[in-house]
């Protein structure tokens, strides 16, 4: 997959009927851990998206073999997922599909969810901080009005990661405690999923 190329997506139903099939592909959830932990796909593995991409060839090593085709890769709305399916497609894993609307689409649709702990979505927290830090700059402009370039840097930064589809923002907010559950899932737990997942496929 290139730069310029769309990943192939499969939507919710036709997932639903995958798994009811018994032919669960094999789900990847690259959102973080505490997302994980709210609610996510029964099967479904959690490879956070940093992870994924610090990793990426050991990942692929496991994500290759005859259901290399079946990797479906899912994040809360498709951002994050596409951004995964770009870093293993570089990697040279046959390009993964992703799942149309990510866990917004299938939360809509009523689909079976494990959940848990609830906590904030990672793009809601970006919201809150950047909203916040525009707020702060603002009203603190004045009394000190170079304050007010700082919230010029948040729009800038805001308009940058639309346009380059990224956030750094998201990116220092993932690595917070909130964001990691539990536990953040290590590199050899999720290569013992995977491993575990085939087994059984």
């Amino acid at each position: 997959m290139t730069g310029h190329d769309t990943p192939a997506t499969l939507d919710t139903a036709a997932l639903r009927r995958l798994m009811d099939s018994g032919q669960t592909p094999r789900l990847i959830d690259v959102r973080t851990p505490g997302e994980f932990e709210t609610a996510h796909i029964p099967g479904s593995v959690n490879v956070p998206l940093d992870l994924l991409r610090e990793h990426r060839e050991r990942l692929r090593a496991h994500l290759g073999g005859p259901r290399r085709e079946q990797v479906v890769l899912v994040c809360r709305s498709g951002q994050r997922a596409a951004q995964a399916a770009a870093a293993l497609s570089g990697a040279g894993q046959a390009a993964p599909r992703l799942l149309e609307g990510g866990i917004l689409a299938w939360q809509e649709a009523g689909a079976p969810l494990r959940t848990g702990r609830t906590r904030w979505e990672l793009e809601r927290q970006v919201r809150l901080v950047a909203g916040s830090l525009v707020l702060t700059s603002i009203l603190a402009s004045t009394l000190f009005p170079p304050a007010k370039w700082l919230a010029a840097a948040i729009g800038g930064g805001l308009t940058f990661a639309a346009l380059s589809n990224t956030c750094a923002m998201g990116m220092l907010l993932a690595r917070l405690p909130y964001n990691r559950g539990p536990r953040r899932p290590g590199l050899e737990a999720v290569l013992g999923q995977l491993a575990q997942r085939e087994a059984t496929s």
